[in-house]
């Protein structure tokens, strides 16, 4: 095994499963941890442990077995502080264990944002709906600790609020919920690298959602509609967010809305973005594979970025009617045969009823685009999905 160097990916499930991938085309052996028996790629890795989301002497067991030589993660804010604590240990490199705890926690993280101009919305903790009688509505519920917009609402009253209060206790493991002023306008995520001091934008994503009260994801087209002047403004917000959250050795994910107010933003996090917008869609849009820049990173090499904009580049998750029941599911291999799609999947059987989109726990399939230009891959989209669905309904 040591005439490769080892690395430790902490999460095996389909999130990280390109991430498996590029290590091993790397010449890496990958040892995966996961607190799941039955992660979904397990067979992918060379090695396999089931180790506890909060089990650090586990966690330090499996470094010491394998001689890890660098650990890694994308796509999930769940093993931050874990990694951030091994790191420390081993001497990895990665960032510090207070940047993990302020990176999962929203309410500690925009006070980091308060503190170093970061503009972000007005915000609380709160234990219950009474501590709110001065708030104004509409405003926006979140557990502090969570992640994949669980829990996430828009609240109109105090009824809504109280309902949502409830639900976001659900999926936290804290006593306080985070409510924050509802902040108009387009989302976008910005994908960037924070690497020998330097903090660099690599791409701008252009987000659609579901219908409130949830604000699930539901497509991102790179590169996003956004004005030169808010594109160099975002630069130095993402700059400053470094600084605020002390980002080095890290990608990070932020998420931001602009209005006629300005830009706000949503949250940050020192790692790569899911929703394949870090695996698929921006080496499809720039050429610069981030995982392959991360891995360098965790192992402690130079990176260098030569990003430019080489083609458009889209997913679309399906959203059918709620109630409605699927009677066929469309060919994968026809789907794919059709010019711009680079990737189909639909999770969905015959028979099956549609659900209600929460969170990106609950989405049924995807929909991968590549065109030359912002009008071929809008109307690619239109087309497709009207077919999917028409095909999966009728």
């Amino acid at each position: 095994m040591k005439d490769r160097k080892s690395i430790l990916i902490f999460g095996v499930g389909t999130l990280q499963q390109s991430l498996i991938r590029r290590a091993k085309q790397m010449g890496l052996f990958t040892v995966g941890i996961d607190p799941l028996e039955d992660a979904a790629c397990r067979e992918e890795v060379d090695a396999y442990e089931v180790i506890g989301g909060q089990d650090y002497e586990g966690t330090c067991a499996v470094v010491e077995k394998y001689g890890i030589d660098a650990i890694i993660t994308t796509a999930t804010d769940k093993p931050l502080v874990m990694m951030a604590r091994i790191a420390e240990k081993y001497g990895f490199p990665f960032f510090s264990v207070e940047t993990a705890q302020w990176s999962t926690d929203k309410f500690q993280m925009k006070q980091r944002f308060i503190e170093w101009g970061v503009p972000c919305a007005k915000g609380r903790l709160v234990k219950s709906v009474s501590e709110l009688e001065d708030f104004e509505y509409p405003v926006i519920i979140k557990p502090r600790d969570s992640s994949g917009s669980r829990g996430v609402k828009l609240c109109r009253s105090k009824e809504e609020l109280e309902a949502s209060i409830n639900e976001a206790f659900e999926v936290s493991k804290l006593d306080t919920v985070l409510v924050e002023e509802f902040i108009e306008g387009p989302e976008y995520s910005i994908e960037g690298l924070h690497h020998d001091g330097e903090s660099e934008v690599i791409q701008f994503t252009e987000k659609k959602t579901t219908e409130f009260p949830y604000n699930v994801e539901l497509g991102h087209i790179q590169p996003a509609n956004i004005s030169k002047e808010n594109k160099q403004k975002i630069r130095e917000i993402v700059s400053n967010i470094g600084k605020a959250l002390n980002f080095v050795n890290c990608p990070s994910h932020t998420e931001l809305k602009i209005n006629e107010r300005g830009i706000y933003v949503i949250e940050s996090s020192p790692r790569l973005g899911g929703d394949y917008i870090t695996s698929t869609l921006t080496p499809l849009s720039t050429g610069v594979n981030l995982e392959d820049q991360l891995l360098h990173i965790a192992l402690g090499e130079k990176i260098e970025i030569k990003s430019q904009q080489v083609q458009y580049s889209g997913v679309r998750f399906f959203a059918f009617k709620e109630g409605l029941k699927i009677m066929h599911v469309p060919d994968s291999d026809f789907v794919k045969g059709w010019p711009h799609v680079v990737d189909f999947s639909f999770a969905l059987k015959e028979g099956d009823i549609v659900n209600r989109i929460t969170s990106s726990l609950n989405r049924y399939g995807q929909l991968v685009l590549q065109a030359g230009n912002r009008a071929a891959i809008e109307e690619a989209f239109n087309k497709y999905v009207s077919i999917i669905e028409e095909e999966c309904l009728m």
